[in-house]
């Protein structure tokens, strides 16, 4: 069971929800290149200052659950049961993670996502570092004997399935299609 946070963590966390709300809204009224940290610390009602203690940079207003999804991706390999095999725990995060980012709510967002390079070079970047820590993860785990090329390379299919999918007419079937691949490739390594 997780520990309730505390009042300072509390406010910490809804000042960053007030900061990524107020952010999104702004990018999505006026378009995301109009858009300056000074106009959303104004309108957040803070600092500078504390914009920047919560996000590292504009792009990453936009990208606010970023380090959420990545734990999310990991957990998914440290967390299943003993039992559990790797990609039917991989399958269902990225169906999730899918589901999340194809709801209706979200198509303004990546209609902006896909008009600005910035926005889309910070998202290849943030892929990377995802399918990173998710090869780490693999590699770490104690009942799987993956090397480190393996390791990284069903990461960065499950990485790339998640952008494929979210593209998708169908996006739940197209998880299921990649993920029959990613099956097949997992099940050639682990004979290997």
């Amino acid at each position: 069971m997780t520990e309730p946070l505390g009042r300072r963590e509390r406010k910490k966390a809804a000042t960053r929800q007030k900061i990524a709300d107020t952010a999104l809204r702004l990018f999505l009224e006026r378009g995301y290149d109009a858009v300056g940290i000074r106009d959303v610390a104004t309108e957040a009602d803070v600092a500078v200052t504390t914009l920047f203690s919560h996000f590292a940079s504009k792009e990453a207003l936009v990208f606010e659950q970023d380090e959420d999804f990545e734990q999310r991706l990991t957990q998914a390999v440290t967390s299943r049961a003993p039992d559990e095999p790797l990609i039917p725990a991989l399958r269902r995060e990225t169906q999730t993670l899918v589901r999340h980012c194809t709801a209706d709510s979200a198509a303004p967002i990546w209609r902006m996502i896909d008009g600005s390079p910035a926005l889309r070079e910070y998202e290849e970047s943030m892929r990377l570092r995802h399918a990173e820590s998710l090869a780490a993860a693999i590699a770490a785990a104690p009942d799987l004997s993956q090397g480190t090329t393996a390791s990284r390379a069903i990461a960065r299919f499950v990485i790339d399935a998640y952008s494929v999918a979210r593209e998708a007419v169908d996006p739940e079937a197209a998880v299921d299609e990649i993920f029959q691949m990613i099956e097949a490739a997992w099940r050639v390594t682990c004979r290997a």
